[in-house]
């Protein structure tokens, strides 16, 4: 099992002097974030999709081993949520091809008021290509039943697990062979900062769910969206330095950020 560390995006103004040296060009932060980590979410094609020459262009500028994962439009989510899927799902494939090699899982966030529909998610899923890695992430209590995680599981979809709070707010099921992990806020000073205790905990979850040597045991993603202040950053680094010292393979952190480790 290899475990991706990375961020939810990486242009954030209050980055630069954390991850970010003070006098770069913001149109060099993207080589600077991926000379730093190995992987990034693509948030910001929840709210517009990025054309496939936008998606080819950050594939051109971050290294062969870079992988990208993507948020699908909103379109798709929040505005259709999740009906007559064929035509954004093959847009959304589509424009993400241009990623290429480093193309990684999309993630389906559905929105809080969408309530469990076991039949409407299978139908979307089954519009994704057959190779493709999709997540999941609900975000209405309704969702957290045996019909769902048996649609998941029939898909090889993975149930996106979230922490909000430094808990768990999804159900830890794994429905595939591969695992997904975001993390919105924290609890520790300065907000939003994940503590240690809690890193710690999360590392455990994953390496018990998804273990070396298991037959089934794929990548894991995890993305760190509690980007003020550069939290997201330094608890990425920490995380993965964490991992590492539980025996994990993770890729690229920052070394220097982990200093709480």
């Amino acid at each position: 099992m290899t475990l991706y560390v990375g961020t939810s995006g990486w242009q954030y103004k209050d980055w630069r002097g954390v991850l970010y040296p003070a006098d770069m060009p913001v149109r060099r932060w993207l080589e600077e974030y991926a000379e730093q980590f190995a992987t990034v979410e693509i948030n910001n094609a929840f709210y517009r999709l990025p054309s496939r020459e936008n998606f080819a262009s950050w594939a051109g500028r971050v290294p062969p081993d870079f992988v990208a994962a993507v948020k699908a439009s909103r379109y798709l989510t929040h505005i259709k949520r999740l009906r007559d899927p064929e035509e954004p799902v093959h847009r959304l494939m589509t424009h993400a091809a241009g990623l290429g090699a480093r193309l990684g899982p999309v993630l389906l966030q559905l929105p809080p008021t969408l309530r469990a529909d076991a039949g409407l998610l299978d139908a979307c899923l089954s519009r994704f290509p057959s190779d493709a890695r999709v997540a999941v992430e609900p975000r209405h209590a309704s969702w957290w039943t045996p019909t769902v995680r048996g649609v998941l599981e029939a898909r090889g979809a993975a149930l996106c697990w979230t922490d909000v709070g430094s808990r768990p707010a999804t159900p830890l099921w794994r429905t595939a062979d591969w695992g997904y992990v975001r993390f919105h806020e924290g609890r520790a000073q300065p907000w939003p900062r994940y503590g240690r205790r809690a890193l710690e905990t999360w590392v455990d979850r994953v390496a018990t769910t998804w273990p070396d040597g298991d037959r089934g045991g794929g990548d894991v993603y995890a993305y760190f969206n509690n980007d003020p202040g550069g939290a997201a950053v330094g608890d990425a680094a920490l995380f993965g330095r964490t991992a590492e010292r539980a025996g994990l393979t993770v890729t690229r952190t920052p070394r220097a950020l982990a200093a709480r480790g």
